[in-house]
């Protein structure tokens, strides 16, 4: 069944949630997430869960990027069960000056899209 008020993305866009969404399949882990550039370089990234270390999956891409260089995000992408990102990943998303920041479902259908 298709969700006729799920937003639309553009191929850029989608591709994000795509790498998000196979990041978490193949890992298993609770969220993936992926995040493009200003050069369009992407980073994908999953939640990190260690005794000593936490992280959510969008923090992780967002220090893979910044360890790159990475000055700006033009679009984030996160793949959760949750209804919504925690407000810590929208501070992380913030501090990058993000343009688009997606939330999709596991099966990739878009919950939200939050454009700056």
């Amino acid at each position: 069944m298709t969700d006729t008020n799920a937003p639309e993305l553009g191929a850029e866009d989608s591709k994000l949630v795509t790498l998000a969404r196979a990041s978490r399949a193949r890992t298993g882990a609770a969220e993936g997430a992926a995040v493009r550039d200003e050069t369009g370089r992407t980073y994908t990234a999953v939640t990190v869960e260690l005794p000593h270390l936490r992280l959510t999956a969008l923090q992780a891409a967002v220090a893979a990027a910044v360890a790159s260089e990475a000055e700006h995000l033009e679009a984030a992408a996160v793949v959760t069960e949750e209804e919504a990102l925690r407000g810590e990943d929208r501070d992380v998303a913030a501090d990058l000056k993000t343009g688009v920041l997606i939330t999709a479902a596991p099966d990739g259908t878009p919950g939200s899209v939050d454009r700056t």
